[in-house]
This record gives structure tokens, C-alpha cells and sequence, in this order.
């Protein structure tokens, strides 16, 4: 993998072609400042990932023993999978936005409002019975605590820190934890999963640390927007390529969320009210098949369209009831 360089900072990227959802590749990034190697994201936990790992550093000359540090963009499993058997092998601070520490620590208090959460969510939308296989996973991550947890202590981040020259910035909407972290003086950008080259970043829609629902397509937008007027020369995505016209793909971004959110207005429009019954009519068999994403992004476009006053709702024999305005 080329690496890239600039004004005494070298990149070396870690693209590993993955079956992993959609996404193509799990990216993680190397930083070199001559005097010390920074490690952003840390994959997912294979085999394959590891040698990827180590091949990249010891082309360079290096190994995981001078790794100095990780810096985490947030806390889904593809970019923080290796970090336990990094701190295995030296123990070295990991840094993350103060929403990731409660989920990368597998707190149990945490897991169990989101467990609640999460019911409340479905049996309001009208799809508690095909939650059933999502709340059993949760159930299980709740069980399996320890196992999981990062064996670490997580040092937070947040919007206006800045670490080794890099400004931290919020960039919530695919996580409630989303920071991306941008070298103004070299014009790089570490964006995660905010921007990929050529699908879209999904807007998950999460509970943030006090259980409140975030409004996660209204934080996408609003994240998207905040780093299309950055000046960058090199955006390093957690997935596919490496994006070097940042602006152009991020109005792209732009342009399909307002086409999803019409499409979904357009169906309410038509007679449809229920919001199951609306993800059924937009996905079809993936109503069934991706039922976590697909409610998700639902959810997220109804609070979205009825931040933007085109919707209502009334709430009916505990079900929400969406009407087109």
C-alpha cells in the first residue's frame, strides 16, 4: 500500500478487503511523526486483519511494540477489533469520544438501558415481533461482558481537543460517539465511517449515554456539512478508497439523503402510516433480512422529515401513526 506523506508526517493505510456488510474494505491508518507511531482505528478481530497489521509495519521497519498510542473514531466492532491484543502486546493509551467509553467498556448499567430502550422503540413502531433475534443479541452482549470489553482504561476526546496537531472534531450520525480528526496544517482529514466513497454511511439510530433517542440522519447531515468546508487534500474513510475530492462525494451524500427522505415522504403521502408497514413497502424482503438497518434508517427519516415539519404523528394503541402535512 502506497503511503503518503506529508510535511514530516507519513500515512500508511491498512485497506483489508473484507465480506463485512457492504463496505468493501476495513480501513485503519497508521501515523508516523518520526519519533512516534499513532494507530487510527484498530480493524476487526481476524486473523487476516493481524497480518495486515504487522506486514504494513515491519515494511516500514517497525513493529507493534512501537505503537504509541490508538485513536478510535468510534466504537463498532470493524475498527476497534485488535485493540485488546495490541494492549496484549504493549500498553499503550487508546483515546475515544466520551459517548464510545460506556459501549467499548460493555457497561452493564449502559447495556441494559439500551436493551429498554430499544423494546420501547420497537413496540411504539409497530415491529416488536421481528425485534425478537436484535433483542436477543443485545441480551447476549449484555451477557457476555466481560469478554467483550476493551481491557483498558479509555482516555475521552472531544469536540475542541487537540492531540499530536490534530483537531478533534464531533461528527455524530452513523454512531453517537463519531469524532473524525483533522490536520489542518497537512490538509488530512480521519473521518471513520462519516463519508464513504461509494455507499452510503448509515445513520444508526442509538440511545446517547442518558438514554435520549438521537435524531441521527439530522446529525449526519449536519456532520457531512462540517467537513465538506474543510480544506482537505486526502480524506481517510474507515472503508473503500481513499477520497481526494471530498466535496463533490459529500454533496452526492447530500443529495441521496434528500432523495431517501422524499421517496419515504412520498409513501406516508400515498396512505402508508404505520412505520413497519412503511419499511416493508421501501425494503421489501430486507424489511426481513436487514430488519435492524432497515428500521433504523426509517426511524431516523420520520424524526427527520418531522424535524422539517413534514410530518406529524399521533400515537395509536401504542403505535406511532405518521401523517404527510
Amino acid at each position: 500500500m502506497i503511503s503518503i506523506q506529508k510535511n514530516s508526517r507519513s500515512v500508511y493505510p491498512i485497506i483489508v478487503p473484507t465480506r463485512y456488510s457492504n463496505v468493501g474494505t476495513i480501513n485503519s491508518y497508521i501515523l508516523d511523526d518520526g519519533d512516534s507511531l499513532s494507530l487510527i482505528d484498530a480493524g476487526i478481530n481476524t486473523k487476516k486483519y493481524k497480518e495486515a497489521l504487522t506486514l504494513t509495519l515491519s515494511e516500514k521497519g517497525y513493529h507493534i511494540s512501537d505503537l504509541s498510542r490508538i485513536f478510535l473514531t468510534h466504537h463498532h466492532e470493524d475498527h476497534v477489533g485488535l485493540v485488546n491484543w495490541i494492549l496484549q502486546q504493549k500498553d499503550i493509551p487508546v483515546y475515544a469520544h466520551y459517548e464510545a467509553i460506556p459501549r467499548l467498556m460493555v457497561d452493564q448499567e449502559f447495556l441494559l438501558m439500551r436493551k429498554q430502550f430499544f423494546t420501547e422503540l420497537y413496540i411504539s413502531m409497530g415491529c416488536i415481533e421481528e425485534a425478537q433475534p436484535r433483542l436477543k443479541k443485545l441480551q447476549q452482549t449484555i451477557d457476555s461482558q466481560k469478554e467483550q470489553a476493551l481491557q483498558t482504561v479509555i482516555r475521552p476526546l472531544g469536540e475542541g481537543d487537540s492531540i499530536l496537531g490534530m483537531q478533534v472534531i464531533e461528527t455524530p450520525g452513523h454512531s453517537a460517539d463519531s469524532i473524525s480528526f483533522y490536520d489542518e496544517d497537512r490538509k488530512l482529514l480521519f473521518a471513520g465511517d462519516v463519508v464513504l466513497k461509494t455507499t452510503s454511511s448509515n445513520a444508526i439510530v442509538d440511545p446517547d449515554v442518558k438514554g435520549n433517542r438521537l435524531h441521527t440522519v439530522s446529525q449526519l447531515k449536519h456532520s457531512l456539512k462540517r467537513i465538506q468546508h474543510l480544506y482537505v487534500e486526502y480524506l481517510f474513510a474507515g472503508h473503500q478508497e481513499i477520497i481526494e475530492d471530498h466535496q463533490s462525494v459529500i454533496s452526492n451524500k447530500l443529495d441521496r439523503m434528500q432523495h431517501k427522505a422524499n421517496r419515504l415522504y412520498s409513501v406516508i403521502k400515498e396512505g402508508i402510516h404505520h412505520p413497519k408497514e412503511i419499511a416493508q413497502d421501501l425494503y421489501r424482503h430486507k424489511y426481513n433480512s436487514e430488519f435492524s438497518l432497515v428500521m433504523s434508517e426509517v426511524i431516523g427519516y420520520l424524526d427527520y422529515l418531522e424535524e422539517e415539519g413534514r410530518l406529524k404523528k399521533s400515537l395509536q394503541n401504542g403505535v406511532w401513526h405518521y401523517i404527510a402535512l
